[in-house]
């Protein structure tokens, strides 16, 4: 066992039996380092991650490379979803230094924490052009020994680059109509037309676009970007990136086709996916997406949900196939052979031709992942569904792929809004139960008694960094969904308290966001990043919760905050709005009002249901009756029933409508 025994992080504990003699991030590792007069390596990745784990077996389980690192370095491993921020300023060394970046992610530090040299992974021979890890090693051990000034002069020309980049600026006022268009036709640029998605391989999915294209058709009535928001999901849900036996999507797509995903299964993506495809489903009525939304719903619930009521991070890609062989996609792939042994002749070929199995297969050593090629034709749907359960049955006995068992705070707050969402949209209370008990969890164990937000836990137990912005605007997104479907002004109340804690420790001058706090760890570079990668940027998700709370309770410093926030997606949204769905997404409930709706009348009552499902982008929704409930909600207050019957009141812009008790009307009112 070496220093990582006893973190709370799975990725960590993956690496505390190596012979490597890692230590956590921290002020100690780097105090050896000067103790010692050698340099740091930080090996930065994630459980899920396919090639950290292909390079910790090659490398950081060999005695002898385990040997020469103790020697020469102080080695150092950080779980990149425990610390976003050390892993965003060294991510930015390495793409500005190499053009590239991704996971594992290595870098030699100074013992002052200041990069120097640059990598992801490295083999453990030399393969295509790249040096062996050990060369590498060997390489960097020289250059200190023999060569420190033009090392220290290099780190200090690093850091300095780093340091002379501009710290993003807010933006010069929020973005309008001439933005969203221009974003608009720059995705209508990149949208494949042929498979969906924008742009080529890999493809990703495109959460944050997809609820801004949404959005804006609600909000304008254009039929061009709700093509492009449907055409895509229906691409997704009907291609290898979604697992059709037992629902949930995959990473992203190596292809351009979404046929071969990455396997791996982020909470993250099927958080917002589920979220996307109910919203599409609001929007169209679509059955298949109305399936996805509650398959992915029920997926999470199933596979992701911990014994503490929160939802772990990830599904590994990689898992043991026939062999005893460690591969990707093993759990998930079929042979024509595997499909004969579970159903039988017939039903096989039925089954091979409804999910694009082949003989040569889809996949690696004639294996094919499921999906639903457009040439299958109509299928019969109780065979259909009588094969898949076969199938899922007997794919139940192989083994599992690991689950990364850490609870996010970011990213539990996006599956509290999406099975929250789903739960009131379909009649399903159970979703909207998980989504209470991960909310649960989150004040009791993340917030506790420190009131800070603490980034991550595991079972139960919270872990040692601070939360950053996205943690406090996603949970506060998810918070304030739970409010609007529960009816239950407590978790206003914790948004607002979260809220707050943004507007005095994470904001700076004219409305800019920082992705740490104020009295956080100071690294060589604070980091701060408006735009989206995997999940919401934190600047744009927390100008989303922002915009929604003062709606929610006329608060003008909230407001404010929201529009200063927004000032980037000005900028941005038109440039890269791939980058930026989520900033162009809150810009249409900016644009839109966002509408405020009352319900004096009943939780979960008709015109509360048909509130929930107003397309106006971005409307909050309150609903209960009584002198308690509008104490909860500002939004109630003075708002009686008319003629004893349920009343509800929508404004926005300081501007109200005349109240109605029929939800019909009201569904008209919110764009229905």
């Amino acid at each position: 066992m070496n220093r990582l025994a006893g973190v709370t992080s799975p990725y960590l504990l993956q690496h505390a039996e190596n012979p490597v003699d890692w230590w956590p991030w921290g002020a100690d590792a780097f105090e050896e380092a000067k103790r010692r007069d050698v340099p740091v390596l930080l090996s930065v990745g994630y459980s899920a991650c396919h090639w950290c784990h292909v390079m910790a077996h090659e490398s950081f389980e060999d005695e002898t490379v385990a040997a020469y690192l103790n020697e020469h370095f102080v080695p150092v491993k950080v779980d990149r979803e425990e610390r976003p921020d050390v892993d965003a300023v060294y991510m930015e060394a390495v793409q500005a230094a190499t053009g590239q970046g991704g996971w594992p992610m290595t870098v030699f530090l100074t013992p002052d924490a200041e990069p120097f040299y640059f990598g992801t992974y490295f083999p453990p021979e030399p393969r295509h052009g790249s040096p062996s890890f050990q060369q590498v090693l060997e390489g960097v051990a020289a250059a200190w020994t023999d060569r420190r000034e033009q090392v220290a002069e290099v780190a200090g020309r690093i850091v300095a680059d780093l340091a002379g980049r501009s710290l993003v600026q807010a933006g010069d006022g929020v973005p309008g109509e001439q933005e969203t268009a221009q974003a608009l036709l720059g995705l209508t640029r990149e949208y494949d037309e042929q498979h969906g998605g924008f742009g080529g391989a890999p493809k990703f999915p495109p959460s944050m676009a997809v609820e801004f294209l949404l959005r804006h058709h609600a909000r304008t009535g254009s039929e061009g970007a709700l093509q492009m928001a449907s055409d895509t999901c229906s691409a997704m849900a009907r291609g290898g990136i979604y697992d059709q036996l037992g629902g949930g999507f995959a990473r992203y797509s190596v292809d351009r086709e979404w046929v071969v995903p990455h396997f791996e299964k982020m909470l993250y993506d099927n958080a917002l996916l589920c979220r996307v495809y109910a919203h599409l489903w609001r929007t169209t009525g679509s059955d298949e997406a109305r399936r996805i939304a509650l398959e992915t719903a029920d997926f999470m619930v199933r596979e992701l949900r911990t014994a503490e009521g929160g939802f772990a991070s990830a599904l590994d890609a990689d898992s043991e196939d026939a062999d005893g062989r460690h591969v990707e996609g093993a759990f998930y792939v079929w042979t024509p052979g595997q499909l004969r042994e579970v159903l039988g002749e017939d039903d096989a070929a039925f089954a091979a031709a409804h999910f694009g199995v082949t003989e040569e297969g889809t996949f690696e050593e004639g294996s094919s992942v499921l999906r639903l090629p457009g040439d299958a034709g109509p299928a019969d749907a109780a065979r259909v569904a009588d094969v898949r359960a076969r199938l899922l049955a007997a794919r139940a006995v192989r083994p599992r792929p690991g689950r990364d068992d850490k609870v996010v705070a970011a990213w539990n707050g996006l599956a509290i809004a999406a099975l929250a969402e789903a739960g009131a949209y379909f009649g399903r209370p159970d979703l909207v139960e998980r989504a209470t008990e991960a909310a649960d969890l989150l004040v009791r164990v993340h917030l506790g008694e420190v009131a800070r937000l603490t980034r991550t836990s595991k079972d139960g137990r919270a872990g040692d960094n601070a939360g950053v912005l996205e943690d406090y605007g996603d949970v506060a997104e998810g918070f304030l969904a739970l409010a609007a479907v529960t009816g239950e002004g407590a978790w206003l109340e914790f948004a607002g308290f979260l809220l707050d804690i943004v507007l005095e420790q994470f904001t700076g001058e004219g409305g800019q966001l920082y992705d740490t706090a104020h009295d956080a760890e100071q690294l060589i570079r604070r980091p701060q990043d408006p735009t989206d990668s995997a999940t919401p940027a934190g600047w744009t998700a927390t100008a989303g919760a922002l915009l929604s709370y003062a709606a929610y309770t006329g608060s003008e410093a909230h407001r404010t905050a929201a529009e200063g926030a927004l000032g980037v997606v000005k900028a941005l949204g038109p440039r890269a709005p791939r980058f930026a769905g989520w900033g162009l997404a809150v810009t249409e409930a900016l644009l839109d009002g966002p509408r405020e709706v009352a319900v004096a009348g009943p939780v979960g009552g008709e015109l509360h249901r048909a509130a929930l499902l107003g397309r106006a982008p971005g409307a909050v929704v309150a609903a209960g009756e009584g002198p308690g409930a509008a104490a909860e909600f500002p939004l109630l207050a003075d708002r009686p029933r008319v003629g004893g019957r349920p009343t509800a009141y929508v404004c926005r812009h300081f501007t109200c409508d005349a109240p109605t008790t029929d939800a019909a009307e009201l569904a008209v009112k919110l764009g229905g």
